[in-house]
């Protein structure tokens, strides 16, 4: 999964070659050994590095992923919240009622990781954490000084958290640097030979086991830098931290699709008592995740690497669906969450002392609303009421309950959708001058906040061929500002309500999507529908548009031009799309990957007018 917290600055730089005396050494068990290459970046590879081995609270305790934000609303609401070792001791004394004795931390800072330490040290608490050293994605920056500032930070997170390993020792089992940077979907995207490098330069100065987490597909040698460039990372790490998100995987994994993940079989149709449907389906679930686990083992049997141990530094299962668009509607539920955490936990005890993973740290301990659409992974809720998955762990604490509501007969199960009423007139109206704000139902929402700004309505201009413009109306849309992430920007209309309500546009299989544009934008954009489709996993299809193709133009002096795209290159880019269920009416954006576009310091403003779906 992207969680992408900001790269956090220092005012002033921890260099990495800091003394901070002998580190205390922890009681381990599992993994150990070398692998036929492990040589940690030596001339000599056939001079194996011994791998150090996992310390044994990966093996006799639970695991979960710890984070104490709990009033920040968005990502930079976190850089101003205040956070206290009160609370702290708080949420940590939650996770030892539940049995809790491993914690893993997504960064160094002094503000959360810092923090915890000294509160788990100074409460001489029983509980060993799995420090992150989260690393920003830098290369692909055009803007030097970007560029400089990012990896000036990169250094100084290594640099904390070369500290915090050396000065809590006896708190940090091992050390994690980065998260989710090499997978091929990465939001955060680094080269291997540059992770390689700054797992390294961690490794050489801390005495704990080192490694990096990323998605399952990664460790497995799915997608880029598999194969050769993977082992340069393999050879500096002393164990595997793989992710693995069934849930998430119900869109991306359907047996039609043209990618090597494996199918699951979410739905459960073929269970016909519906009664039993939910319990199928969460073992379903737990299989994918077996699946997964098996795929990065079996990967990295075969190259050498039977010694490196294996743990899930990742999974977990939403309590409710946060998404605005009804994605979760048949899977996030509290008693879902208890019923897959339950299944792992029995895998985990049953198979550790054999070829399953040494430890599962559950994604995550808390809810955090900042995270939007991505939040309620929680096992207990943000106002820190234990949820099923929680009570269950002890049963006799006098718990705050979120709720009762954790029977099994209580679950969600798919059933198939139900269309709503075809739309039957000429005209679907996304925005025109007699439509100035959002259509009834619709709501615009950018693909991560902050990336570019939106004016809607903008006042002083209209596409000629807006039929409001002939009435001297002046209303049209603004994005500018743009500050992109690394893999682009996007922006798409959808649903309001929650869960989303579906389309009805089967009429317009016949017709097309229009839209006004002015801009000086270089290169392609991405215009994009989404539908939801009879077996509930969604489809998303999308067309570029550049000079010259459906009417789009871009130029130094722009005027506005009128782009025509027919819905079947929609349905030839995506053939499970269903008109009788869209979700996304209209979407549009730069995906680097896809349209060849780099992000640039003051990209083009874009104009856009009188977007509509046509039955002709």
């Amino acid at each position: 999964m992207a969680r992408i917290p900001s790269f956090i600055s220092s005012p002033s730089r921890l260099w990495l070659s800091l003394g901070l005396g002998s580190a205390l050494l922890l009681s381990a068990c599992g993994g150990g050994g070398t692998t036929s290459d492990q040589s940690n970046g030596t001339a000599a590879a056939a001079s194996a590095t011994v791998l150090r081995p996992l310390p044994t609270v990966f093996t006799t305790t639970k695991a979960v992923a710890y984070s104490p934000f709990r009033t920040a609303t968005t990502e930079p609401g976190r850089a101003t919240e205040v956070i206290t070792d009160a609370q702290v001791k708080q949420d940590l004394d939650l996770l030892v009622t539940a049995g809790i004795g491993l914690i893993r931390l997504f960064d160094s800072s002094d503000k959360v990781a810092l923090r915890t330490l000294r509160v788990i040290h100074d409460n001489a608490m029983p509980i060993k954490v799995m420090l992150g050293i989260y690393v920003n994605a830098f290369e692909a920056q055009t803007d030097p000084v970007v560029r400089a500032r990012i990896q000036a930070a990169n250094e100084d997170e290594m640099a904390r958290g070369v500290t915090l390993a050396r000065t809590y020792a006896a708190e940090v089992a091992a050390v994690s640097v980065g998260n989710e940077t090499m997978v091929s979907w990465s939001f955060n995207a680094l080269s291997t030979s540059t992770m390689a490098g700054y797992i390294k330069t961690v490794r050489d100065q801390v005495t704990q086991p080192v490694t990096t987490d990323d998605n399952y597909a990664f460790y497995a040698g799915i997608g880029r830098n598999a194969a050769d460039q993977a082992a340069d990372v393999f050879r500096q790490i002393d164990f595997a931290s793989i992710h693995s998100y069934s849930i998430e995987d119900v869109l991306y994994s359907n047996p039609a699709d043209a990618d090597p993940l494996p199918d699951w079989d979410w739905q459960q149709l073929a269970v016909t008592d519906v009664t039993k449907r939910a319990a199928a389906m969460m073992d379903a679930a737990v299989g994918k995740t077996q699946t997964d686990y098996a795929l990065a083992r079996n990967y990295l049997d075969k190259n050498g690497r039977a010694n490196l141990p294996i743990v899930i530094g990742e999974t977990g299962w939403k309590a409710a669906d946060p998404s605005g668009t009804g994605r979760y509607k048949y899977l996030g539920h509290p008693a879902n969450q208890k019923m897959y955490y339950s299944r792992l936990l029995d895998w985990a005890v049953a198979s550790r002392n054999n070829n399953g993973p040494k430890s599962i740290v559950y994604f995550e301990a808390f809810d955090e609303p900042w995270k939007g659409s991505d939040d309620k992974w929680g096992l207990f809720t943000v106002d820190r009421k234990a949820r099923c998955a929680a009570q269950a762990l002890n049963p006799t604490a006098t718990w705050t309950k979120d709720t009762l509501a954790c029977a099994d007969s209580d679950a969600l199960y798919f059933a198939p959708p139900v269309p709503t009423t075809a739309v039957t007139t000429p005209r679907l109206t996304i925005f025109n001058e007699t439509v100035f704000n959002w259509p009834v139902g619709m709501r615009a929402d950018a693909y991560e906040t902050f990336t570019f700004n939106l004016t809607y309505p903008k006042l002083g201009d209209s596409a000629p061929s807006d039929l409001g413009a002939s009435l001297g109306a002046s209303n049209y849309l603004l994005l500018d500002t743009f500050t992109p992430k690394p893999y682009g920007w996007g922006l798409l209309w959808q649903s309001s309500a929650v869960p989303a309500v579906t389309a009805n546009l089967s009429n317009f299989a016949n017709g097309a999507i229009h839209f006004s544009v002015k801009t000086a934008y270089v290169g392609k954009l991405r215009i994009g529908i989404s539908s939801d489709t009879v077996l509930g996993s969604g489809a998303e299809a999308y067309v570029q548009v550049s000079n010259g193709n459906y009417g789009y133009c871009s130029s130094a002096t722009p005027g506005w031009c009128d782009v025509t795209i027919p819905l079947s290159a929609f349905m030839a880019a995506n053939p499970k799309l269903d008109l009788s269920l869209i979700l996304t009416r209209f979407s549009v954006s730069d995906i680097f990957a896809e349209t060849g576009n780099v992000a640039r310091t003051g990209m083009p403003a874009i104009a856009l007018d009188n977007i509509y779906w046509s039955q002709q």
